[in-house]
């Protein structure tokens, strides 16, 4: 079975380094297909796996359909510009109210919003304010990883690492509210120390806020009645891809009555690739248990869940936050899920490599999904950040984050 594992880790290496700017999917979903054609996986358990990630696939096309709405009623536009106007001519205070916003984004709209469609708005804001924009879109990537477990709708990797075990709301904000605002609050504290001298320069250009159109206010109206809904969904412990794609297309239906056009816009400006990506990872995961993947993945279970309970969330998190940023947080995520269903692990282990699957990324620029879209993002700009840059935040942020996550997860 050496030969899955050539395949499978190729084709991932691939996903993150995008030879010849070849797009990720192609990469993953041509890497399952040899796997199928090779005979190296049953086309049947193959099919089977990729239907295994329906929920999944139905909760990215909700929360896609409601970003790429907000963005094309400049919903996120006037949410930065309101940061600025109340920045008051304070870099620092424009970083408070920003990071402030992401933490809001991601929340209620996953990390891949954050990244994606939150980063451009800001980053037109602070080009507008004449500042340097590193600290502000640093803390666009950071954030969108940093607050993506204070709800289960916060990271599409929530679903994937615990599947039809999802914890329901509150039993999840008992689990990783105060580890959440852990990490939002020791990653603040370290970005902003990173750049503490960026942040002492004023303000010099005039930023006015943008209006918010009545198609705008529609779309904002129908982003707060879809996270209302969603966490409704969660809090009585149902699957949250069916009602997150059902309010997503109420809200842009709503929106439609007052422009005819959004649906086209939106239908076009969706990365509908990411959806392909993630049925040929389900596969390719799928592929590795086969090969002995899940056998080793159990055997690191059980002898953590018989350890104490500091070294056993210690080591499980820290294990795989490291491995996520060599492998992406994504694949990661869907083999450590399917080890702790088989092992039916559902205590302190699951619930630190949740936590590590989560925030993990923040110390490379290839540990998430959500951080390859913001860098591609930051091309559409024009603009770079270099792998080093991210580095240099991340190895103090992530490990003090994390450590702060853990310390403050009970037993």
């Amino acid at each position: 079975m050496v030969i899955v594992w050539i395949f499978s880790l190729a084709s991932i290496l691939c996903m993150l380094l995008r030879p010849r700017k070849i797009a990720e999917a192609w990469w993953i979903c041509g890497g399952a297909l040899l796997l199928v054609i090779a005979r190296l996986i049953p086309l049947r358990q193959a099919a089977h796996a990729v239907y295994e990630g329906l929920d999944v696939y139905l909760f990215l096309t909700g929360m896609m359909i409601l970003a790429e709405m907000a963005r094309e009623e400049h919903v996120f536009d006037w949410a930065a510009g309101i940061a600025a106007g109340h920045a008051k001519h304070s870099s620092g205070r424009l970083f408070v109210l920003v990071y402030g916003v992401g933490i809001v984004v991601t929340a209620l709209l996953s990390n891949d919003a954050t990244a994606v469609v939150l980063t451009p708005a800001v980053l037109a804001v602070v080009r507008r304010a004449r500042v340097s924009p590193a600290p502000y879109l640093l803390a666009c990537a950071f954030i969108a990883n940093a607050a993506s477990f204070v709800f289960p709708i916060s990271n599409p990797a929530n679903l994937v690492v615990f599947g039809p075990g999802l914890p329901p709301l509150l039993k999840w904000l008992d689990i990783f509210l105060l580890p959440s605002a852990a990490s939002i609050a020791a990653t603040f504290l370290c970005l902003r120390w990173h750049a503490r001298k960026e942040l002492r320069q004023p303000i010099e250009g005039e930023v006015e806020p943008a209006p918010l159109t009545t198609e705008g206010r529609l779309a904002l109206a129908g982003l707060l009645l879809a996270a209302a809904a969603l966490i409704g969904a969660s809090a009585f412990g149902l699957s949250l891809g069916a009602p997150t794609c059902c309010a997503a297309i109420v809200a842009l239906v709503v929106v439609a009555s007052r422009n005819r056009g959004i649906v086209a816009s939106v239908a076009r400006g969706i990365s509908w690739s990411v959806l392909p990506l993630v049925a040929g990872l389900f596969v390719i995961v799928e592929a590795l248990e086969n090969a002995g993947l899940l056998r080793a993945g159990l055997a690191g279970l059980q002898m953590l869940a018989h350890g104490p309970g500091w070294l056993a969330k210690g080591a499980s998190a820290f294990a795989v936050a490291l491995v996520a940023n060599g492998m992406n947080n994504l694949p990661v995520g869907l083999m450590s899920g399917a080890a702790i269903r088989h092992a039916q692990e559902s205590g302190i282990v699951a619930h630190a490599i949740l936590i590590g699957v989560d925030l993990g990324p923040n110390l490379s620029v290839t540990g998430s999904l959500a951080t390859i879209l913001w860098l591609i993002a930051l091309r559409r700009e024009k603009v770079e950040i270099t792998a080093w840059e991210f580095l240099k935040a991340g190895m103090v942020a992530m490990p003090l984050a994390l450590l702060g996550s853990l310390l403050v997860l009970r037993n």
